[in-house]
């Protein structure tokens, strides 16, 4: 599977293939018309709950990845139709964080390529 995560903030390119945003609200800042989305799934995003919990503090990134997982094992119908388009072709999670490599598209991007476990 060809499953790739890039920030909102960065500038969409061909080489994107699918582009789906994956957290809850729209980036601020981003204009809809540049953001070249394909799909919304905000129902992928981690709770609200989780989400301020988090508070994208990296001492609570292991935790937070373990709750994510979880969250997402009611939500086996949108994991299927990711890992079609990443089986189909190159799909890039998008995702609003600063932290690249402490966000939830990373830990959905494991989740489609190796389960929930």
């Amino acid at each position: 599977m060809d499953i790739h995560c890039k920030r909102a903030y960065e500038k969409a390119a061909s080489a994107d293939g699918r582009r789906v945003l994956v957290d809850r609200m729209w980036p601020r800042g981003v204009e809809r018309k540049h953001a070249r989305i394909d799909e919304w799934m905000r129902d992928l995003a981690p709770s609200n709950e989780l989400r301020k919990w988090f508070g994208h503090d990296p001492d609570r990134f292991d935790d937070f990845a373990r709750r994510y997982r979880s969250e997402l094992e009611g939500h086996r119908d949108l994991l299927t139709e990711l890992r079609r388009h990443a089986r189909d072709g190159r799909l890039t999670l998008v995702f609003a964080a600063k932290d690249e490599e402490r966000n939830n598209a990373v830990v959905l991007a494991d989740v489609l390529r190796r389960g929930v476990r």
